[in-house]
């Protein structure tokens, strides 16, 4: 077996990943960084964000402003010392995506324009146009190539980690080219591979999110963090779960039910259409519960209206909206509104790390949506999560970096027989397994489902009792999968399934914590238990990975300066 050896295994290629490899190269010319990605890079989900990046430029805000905004949006979950350094490195990191060429949409005087968000006291986002993570993915993608020493690995599936003598000590890596494992070791390996809304059949995101870097890690015996706290979108297009990013609130635009009312006036009088994406998301719900919602072809809805913005406000503000709408739903949002309902988007839960990107595990480390550090805790507020990716990528790049500066290189022995194992496992389970009954497509199908029913945006004990069990029973039938293609050259069947195990490994751990969260807290929605419990629940689920299913333990929130309040707009 192939072994490769670097100082540096980063495992995904967006915006966390390449800042990450990025803030890496910076610290020494003489290490050696491998960015292994399942996709090319420029195919990241960060390409797909729109809205915009959040940081306290104007004269009107500041670093703690932007802190409370943020600790009040997690619903006083986030760990406070988290929050502050992230405010803090914020506007440096937009800076310097300024100067390594990112596109900003500008004021007329040549600032940088920012925008409002849901859950923002004061304008702070910056964006371009709403396009926002295609520039910025193009343009860390763009900056790595200066470094020689950041050496791409496209196309290569990692399938476990390989962990010695209690240290993380590299990556077992599938080449897509001819199925083959690849013994990668490293001296620190860093996961950014964001999130797993895929486990949600309506979703924003794309087909790659299946949850692989969190899986990874818990089946390392790393705790998977806050995974009940799933944020759902509160506009996605029927049908498809397209996002109609918040930038079109944040410009101007309403919602209004099939009466005609903007609703929100009976919800977050005070916000309105700037309120959080959670309390924006029951309250939709919440109208189609009450027979006020249009119904279509893909289940009830509500309409974003942005005509009065008019023609050219939306062609220099919003023209990917424009253009998503035209494409897929046949509407021109100059002239028809638009129809929306929430929609799964983001994973505020993820792998356990400290703010420098350190897991319990030696050697491992995370960053992004893949992490959780935590900033967002309950629910997150749009455009902190592409600054968050640029924070702490260069956080745990750079602590990576002098962490491997001083660690020995591995020996390899242990991890080229692990790799080993690992090959021989693939081609056990799947690629010479003969005889099993079951398909991807079904699994997965039913899976989706289950989640759809049991982790919405409104839960029961009964509801997530369920969902434990048939994610349980899913398992169970995922034993007896077989595929149809044998073949060694790019068999994207066994991508599918290798992608399907981490799904259901993930979805164990979202409800089998929400199960046991009594209580209601941001996008956590108990119908059972409608308050909010400081009490018992101002805490961290951990979710450790047993054979029996994850066991649920829990940790401290760090509060410093904002003790927990109310949640008021």
């Amino acid at each position: 077996m192939e072994t490769i050896a670097y100082d540096i295994v980063i495992v995904g290629g967006g915006a966390a990943g390449l800042r990450a490899a990025i803030a890496a190269a910076q610290i020494s010319d003489g290490l050696s960084i491998a960015l292994v990605s399942k996709v090319y890079p420029m195919r990241s989900h960060t390409v797909s964000a729109e809205g915009g990046a959040a940081a306290a430029f104007g004269e009107d805000d500041s670093t703690d402003l932007h802190a409370f905004d943020t600790i009040r949006g997690s619903d006083y979950l986030a760990d406070q010392d988290a929050v502050e350094a992230f405010v803090t490195e914020a506007p440096g990191e937009i800076i310097q995506l300024e100067h390594w060429g990112c596109p900003w949409s500008r004021q007329p005087d040549g600032r940088l324009a920012v925008r409002a968000f849901g859950g923002m006291s004061v304008h702070r986002t910056v964006f371009a146009a709403d396009k926002t993570g295609f520039h910025l993915l193009h343009t860390l993608f763009q900056t790595s190539l200066k470094y020689e020493r950041i050496v791409r690995l496209d196309e290569f599936f990692v399938t476990s980690l390989l962990v010695h003598d209690g240290q993380c000590s590299g990556v077992a890596a599938i080449d897509l080219r001819d199925s083959e494992v690849r013994c990668i070791t490293a001296k620190a390996v860093i996961l950014c591979t964001g999130g797993l809304g895929r486990i949600f059949s309506f979703t924003t995101n794309a087909a790659i999110n299946t949850g692989d870097g969190m899986a990874l890690a818990y089946r390392a015996d790393v705790p998977l963090k806050d995974m009940e706290f799933v944020q759902y979108h509160p506009t996605g297009l029927p049908g498809t779960g397209i996002l109609m990013t918040e930038a079109s609130r944040g410009e101007g635009g309403y919602l209004v039910n099939k009466e005609g009312q903007r609703f929100l006036e009976e919800y977050i009088p005070s916000k309105m259409e700037l309120g959080p994406r959670d309390i924006l998301s029951r309250a939709i719900m919440q109208e189609i519960e009450k027979g006020r919602a249009f119904d279509g072809p893909y289940g009830e809805y509500v309409h974003l209206d942005i005509r009065h913005l008019g023609e050219k406000k939306i062609d220099e503000k919003l023209p990917f909206v424009r253009e998503l709408t035209t494409k897929f739903v046949g509407i021109d949002p100059v002239h028809e509104p638009i129809p929306v309902r929430p929609v799964v988007h983001y994973m505020m839960g993820g792998v356990d790390t400290d703010i420098e990107g350190r897991t319990p595990l030696p050697g491992l480390y995370s960053a992004g949506e893949a992490a959780c550090v935590s900033i967002n805790g309950a629910n997150r507020l749009g455009s902190n999560s592409l600054t968050e990716c640029l924070v702490f990528g260069a956080k745990v790049g750079e602590q990576a970096a002098r962490d491997a500066l001083e660690a020995p290189a591995p020996a390899g022995d242990s991890e080229a027989h692990q790799a080993e194992a690992e090959q021989e496992r693939l081609i056990s389970a799947y690629l010479d397994k003969a005889g099993g009954r079951e398909r991807i497509a079904p699994i997965r199908r039913d899976l989706q489902a289950a989640m759809e029913r049991g982790a919405g945006v409104y839960r029961t004990e009964e509801s997530m009792k369920e969902a434990v069990e048939e994610v349980r029973a899913l398992k169970e039938r995922f034993r007896d999968l077989a595929l149809f293609d044998r073949d060694r050259a790019f068999n994207t069947e066994l991508v599918a399934a290798l992608e399907l195990e981490n799904m259901l490994d993930v979805a164990e751990t979202v409800v089998a914590s929400g199960l046991e969260r009594r209580e209601s807290r941001g996008s956590h929605t108990r119908r059972d238990y409608p308050d909010r419990d400081d009490e018992r629940f101002l805490t961290h689920s951990l979710a450790f990975f047993t054979p029996q299913g994850p066991r649920i333990e829990y940790g401290d929130v760090t509060i410093t300066r904002w003790p927990p309040a109310e949640r008021k707009y």
